[in-house]
């Protein structure tokens, strides 16, 4: 056992250093002076090259040889490990930390541009990340497809004509149901002005209820929210808008679903390689079963109408009814984090065919906002306003992460799988949501799906986890029950 216990000796401080790299991100999202750009892309460079250096570390391929799993927790560790180091192997530690730099950059000029409503801002740079990003996938396809190798560092397993056939059994059925329920009227609107103080407080509130351990984690403010960390530090991020409170709610609630997932990881497994969620899909199943099927439920919801209503009064909707019908709103709108479950998926798939294209090289950077804003006015019948509404909206792109679109509308086929399965196993799950009681739901995902961290295989997990493999099935028959009921359809 001692090449065992020698390589994940090795990796527990690989794991470690990993962690501190992600905590200077979480500082430059959050806390960081804005004039320490420059100066933080370095530092990410700087802590890239010496990650990548041991990711490759020869040594690794010895211990592998010597390895011995003498069980399933050991044969996931090293099943990880050689993933990892095949796929570093692959990058030059030149290009990894070329990436590092480019990316940290990126993302401060991409925030600038998208407060300035200025594309041509971001484009150059962009470019640069484009042509870096095509790159490292072409290394690590080996004369494979550049974006199935991209999508293996969010999804292993998936590939681009596998989710291609997925996404395109999902697109009829969503586009009927959103067309369906625009022509039947628009549904009752929260509005007025809501204090920050309160939505903040009120966002604690949904933490907690959600299982959220602030002894292990703490809520700031970003442009665009997010997690990070795992084990014993992981945070999140929300923001606020004084006209929309659901913005902060529900962003609030859908990042403690990735925190809880990590939180939830067994703490055997802390700081190894399966000590994290077991990928990107998984994770989004999390955070949008947290954030949907419990978070804008109708039991929820009526107990959240209680919050509201004793932090900010007197509401513009009357009654739990029609809160829970404002909650789930279907309405026309440009961003992805504030669509509605009907059409939240449609906004996934034009993003996933424009970065296929960008990474095959049949769309240059120059075409990028023409083709995104026609094929938004295609999917969804009017026209983008301004380029904070269209391609400046993400954050993903600036910082690199080709093959991550995808995985959203994947954790929603995973959500829809797990959530019927949820509902057959906790038949008195109404009733504790009314309470404002989410416990017997999060236990029940810890115990089939987050103590596992990634132990499994991303299908295998969730097979096990919703009893059948995963399909878009559930996911549509949830959705056309729910907001066929709600519109009267």
């Amino acid at each position: 056992m001692s090449g065992y216990d020698d390589l994940m000796a090795f990796q527990r401080e690989t794991e470690a250093l990993s962690q501190v790299a992600g905590r200077l991100s979480w500082d430059q999202e959050t806390m960081m002076p804005k004039g320490a750009a420059e100066q933080r892309g370095e530092e990410m460079a700087a802590m890239e090259g010496m990650l990548h250096a041991r990711r490759v570390d020869p040594r690794i391929g010895e211990w592998l040889e010597a390895a011995e799993a003498v069980d399933d927790v050991a044969k996931a560790q090293l099943r990880e490990i050689r993933r990892s180091y095949e796929r570093y192997a692959k990058v030059p530690a030149k290009l990894a930390s070329e990436i590092a730099r480019v990316t940290s950059r990126a993302q401060g000029i991409w925030a600038e541009a998208r407060a300035a409503e200025d594309v041509a801002a971001f484009l150059p740079v962009l470019d640069e990340v484009v042509r870096l990003k095509r790159e490292e996938g072409q290394a690590l396809a080996n004369g494979g497809g550049v974006y199935d190798a991209m999508l293996g560092d969010y999804e292993p397993g998936a590939t681009g004509a596998e989710l291609e056939a997925m996404f395109g059994a999902l697109r009829p059925r969503l586009v009927d149901l959103r067309d369906r329920v625009l022509d039947a009227g628009p549904a009752p609107e929260l509005t007025g002005s809501f204090a920050e103080e309160g939505q903040l407080a009120i966002s604690t509130r949904l933490a907690e209820a959600f299982g959220y351990d602030f002894h292990r984690g703490r809520i700031d403010k970003a442009v665009h929210p997010f997690s990070s960390g795992s084990g014993d530090d992981v945070r999140i991020t929300t923001r606020t808008n004084p006209l929309d409170p659901f913005n902060c709610f529900y962003s609030t609630v859908h990042e403690v679903g990735h925190a809880a997932y990590e939180q939830g990881v067994d703490e055997a497994y802390a700081l190894t390689p399966i000590g994290q969620g077991a990928s990107m899909g998984v994770h989004e199943s999390q955070s949008r079963i947290y954030e949907n099927q419990i978070g804008r439920s109708r039991a929820f919801t009526g107990w959240l109408y209680g919050q509201m209503r004793e932090v900010f009064g007197d509401l513009s909707v009357d009654g739990p009814e029609a809160f829970y019908a404002a909650a789930n709103r279907v309405h026309r709108g440009y961003i992805r984090t504030e669509a509605d479950e009907v059409q939240y998926n449609l906004h996934v798939l034009l993003r996933f065919d424009l970065e296929r294209a960008l990474m095959a090289g049949d769309l240059g950077i120059a075409d990028l906002e023409a083709a995104w804003n026609d094929r938004f006015k295609a999917d969804f019948g009017y026209a983008v306003d301004k380029p904070s509404d269209g391609v400046l909206q993400d954050v993903h792109w600036s910082v690199g992460l080709f093959g991550y679109f995808p995985t959203y509308t994947l954790g929603n086929v995973y959500a829809g799988c797990l959530y019927q399965a949820l509902r057959a196993d906790v038949p008195g799950l109404d009733a504790a949501l009314a309470d404002g009681d989410t416990a017997p739901a999060t236990a029940w995902l810890r115990e089939k799906l987050q103590r596992h961290g990634g132990l499994m295989l991303p299908k295998d997990l969730i097979a096990q986890a919703a009893g059948k493999a995963p399909s878009e099935g559930p996911l549509l028959d949830y959705l056309e029950e729910k907001f066929e009921a709600l519109y009267g359809l």
